[in-house]
């Protein structure tokens, strides 16, 4: 098969890995790649924002499969262009990303599925957002509605920081459209972990569960970014409690999203918190996680190929995928002034060397190839995989590749799995 894969980030890179090892895959094309998609594909200098030329190079090249990695052209519904044109997708319709593009509607459609969750308002005034956080104390998180890179969620503690985080939506426009609408969510407390499963639109195929570390600094403090590290598995979460999540989220929404005649072909990513009360839904994503992709690949046994294949063109039951036994954790290593304002340019040195140690895979998440060093081109740089019996083994390989590599500036939290590492 001729496989076009969209993307440019350390997501991408780990399904470029993953489909590279598939017995069906005849040619892997990106659009636009990044310096690691280049070593394994041929790259495209086409932007993901660019639907139109997205679709026009998947034709020009007879492409057998389209799988996009990003958020933006999924909710832009660059799967219905595809389809339009006859080339199968992995990926949801523009509609049923709205899974993740709005909130609102994934609130909606949770309420609609009886899928748990916490209670929340949908505020387009600071007067109203105002309101739904004095009559819930303070004690709330407040999202914009739309896309914000990972970035537009604050989890408050007192009212003040409540009001701070509506003006930066509703009048700093900190977000731009994304914040012209926000949501006031209760807050819940426990361990929060990702829980990935494919579907065809009908069918459901669980991946590992994964938890991403978002804040910057060790120790969950400083803001919160795309994601600093990644484990998988978690151990929390069992497989009685990953099969409870099945019937009690995925299951339900894709079968309500068929119900809407917008059925869910693609990856739906529950972010949850563990609560007291059990696995609650914080979010969703309608695509592959970013760093969770750079753990549950690499735990991947089986023709992932044939799997996209397959739940993007209905056909996901009888897909041979499982998960190993094995544990992966993933170290970000990140630019300086990453997530506010990251430097570019910074050359980097030793990801050969890490990458031959056992069990380590170094992911290109943000870099580029100048005068033909490899310098630095995005806040999150690298992200350093390792496989290993167990999260210990796992942790230890990771960390002794990190050490391996170097670039001016660059920042790491020291901590990823270090509690999951002892349980």
């Amino acid at each position: 098969m001729r496989v076009l894969l969209i993307g440019s980030g350390g997501r991408e890179h780990a399904l470029a890995w993953g489909l590279a090892r598939s017995p069906g895959l005849g040619e892997l094309h990106a659009a636009p790649g990044n310096p690691g998609i280049a070593d394994i594909a041929t790259c495209h200098d086409v932007a993901v924002g660019d639907l139109a030329g997205l679709t026009e190079l998947a034709a020009g090249l007879r492409a057998d499969l389209v799988v996009v990695g990003p958020e933006a052209p999924l909710v832009g519904g660059i799967c219905d262009r595809l389809a339009a044109a006859g080339i199968a997708c992995f990926g949801p319709s523009g509609a049923a990303a709205q899974l993740e593009g709005s909130k609102a509607f994934a609130k909606q459609v949770m309420a609609a599925a009886g899928v748990p969750t916490a209670a929340f308002s949908v505020c387009d005034t600071v007067a109203a957002a105002q309101l739904a956080v004095a009559e819930a104390g303070g004690n709330v998180v407040i999202k914009a509605d739309g896309l914000a890179a990972g970035k537009g969620v604050f989890v408050c503690t007192s009212v003040e920081e409540a009001e701070e985080a509506i003006r930066a939506c509703l009048v700093e426009q900190r977000f731009g459209g994304s914040g012209a609408r926000v949501l006031v969510e209760q807050r819940m407390e426990g361990p929060e972990v990702s829980m990935l499963a494919l579907s065809d639109g009908e069918h459901v195929m669980p991946l590992a569960p994964a938890r991403d570390y978002k804040r910057a600094l060790d120790g969950d403090r400083g803001p919160n970014t795309g994601g600093m590290g990644c484990i998988s598995p978690v151990p929390e979460l069992d497989p009685a409690l990953v099969d409870e999540v099945l019937e009690t989220v995925h299951r339900p929404v894709v079968a309500e999203m068929r119900r809407r005649d917008t059925p869910f072909r693609g990856c739906l990513y529950a972010g949850l918190m563990l609560t007291p009360d059990g696995p609650r839904v914080l979010e969703f994503n309608a695509r592959w996680g970013d760093p969770e992709t750079q753990v549950l690949v690499p735990r991947l046994a089986g023709d992932l190929l044939d799997t996209l294949h397959r739940a993007g063109s209905g056909r996901l039951a009888g897909a041979e995928l499982r998960v190993r036994s094995d544990a992966c954790v993933s170290v970000v290593l990140a630019a300086r002034g990453y997530p506010d304002a990251p430097e570019s340019g910074a050359q980097i040195e030793g990801v050969e060397a890490a990458s031959q140690l056992d069990g380590v895979t170094v992911f290109h998440a943000g870099t580029r190839r100048d005068a033909g060093a490899l310098v630095v081109s995005g806040g999150r740089v690298l992200n350093v995989s390792a496989t290993a019996p167990d999260l210990a083994a796992a942790r230890e390989r990771a960390y002794e590749a990190a050490g391996l590599i170097r670039f001016d500036g660059m920042q790491l939290r020291s901590d990823i799995g270090e509690e999951a590492a002892h349980v």
